[in-house]
């Protein structure tokens, strides 16, 4: 393929939050999220006129000139119209994509700490909780510790965030209400795309929350990876009855 010296996006990954907004301004489709960060996906696709420099809140894309194949419109096009026949079969399938509503966009922040009697008790610091509303590229996943509890749980235990969800990434749900297969689907893409640390899973004694236990489980065999997960079982009182580990 020719190359020509011409403009092009550079993006600084170090300053890029992956919040995805310069790809909703991309209308070549040259940029996608990929664990956690805006990239190129190829140069061809990228015209060099910044239309998506606006949408970037970290200022982590810039127009710079250099050595790249020149600009193909029609094989973008292409990518755009197979990229968004994906997302339309996607969004016909039943409960498989949350809502777009401000609620659901991916936040990190800094936590909240109160005293309580001999600890430090702090919020999860970061948005959204639920299983079904948190993006596998979600910045917050790499590295992370996460523990999917029931929702329940919070409620149920006055130590739930300072022993349970201490230092981990929280993601909630109730396998009694939901669809545990999207859970299945959503977990497996987490654990094999976002690069966590571990995963436990926190569940209420009651039999309908054995589903939780289920639905990671069998994300874990769906991922591919070779992952062990913790299982807590707590009582509806709030107190922890027994751990497992399984994977």
């Amino acid at each position: 393929m020719n190359t020509v010296v011409r403009k092009i996006i550079e993006i600084d990954e170090e300053r890029c939050d992956g919040c995805g907004l310069c790809v909703l301004d991309c209308a070549e489709g040259a940029i996608q999220i990929i664990d956690g960060k805006a990239k190129i996906v190829k140069d061809e696709y990228c015209d060099g006129l910044g239309a998506c420099l606006g949408a970037c809140p970290q200022d982590a894309l810039h127009i710079i000139e250099r050595e790249a194949p020149e600009f193909d419109e029609e094989a973008a096009m292409a990518w755009v119209a197979e990229r968004d026949a994906k997302e339309e079969a996607a969004k016909e399938a039943p409960k498989s994509s949350p809502c777009g509503c401000m609620g659901s966009h991916v936040k990190s922040m800094k936590t909240v700490e109160i005293e309580v009697p001999g600890s430090k008790v702090s919020g999860p610091g970061h948005w959204p909780l639920k299983i079904r509303l948190v993006p596998p590229t979600a910045p917050y996943l790499k590295d992370a510790d996460v523990l999917v509890a029931a929702d329940c749980a919070a409620a149920a235990s006055p130590i739930f965030h300072s022993e349970f969800a201490r230092g981990k990434v929280v993601l909630i749900g109730c396998p009694k209400f939901d669809d545990t297969n999207e859970y299945v689907h959503k977990l497996a893409d987490i654990i094999r795309n976002s690069g966590i640390r571990s995963i436990s899973v926190l569940r209420m004694e009651v039999p309908c929350c054995t589903g939780l236990s289920r639905a990671l489980a069998d994300a874990i065999k769906l991922s591919g990876v070779g992952i062990e997960a913790q299982e807590t079982i707590m009582t509806c009182g709030g107190a922890k009855a027994q751990k497992t580990m399984f994977g």
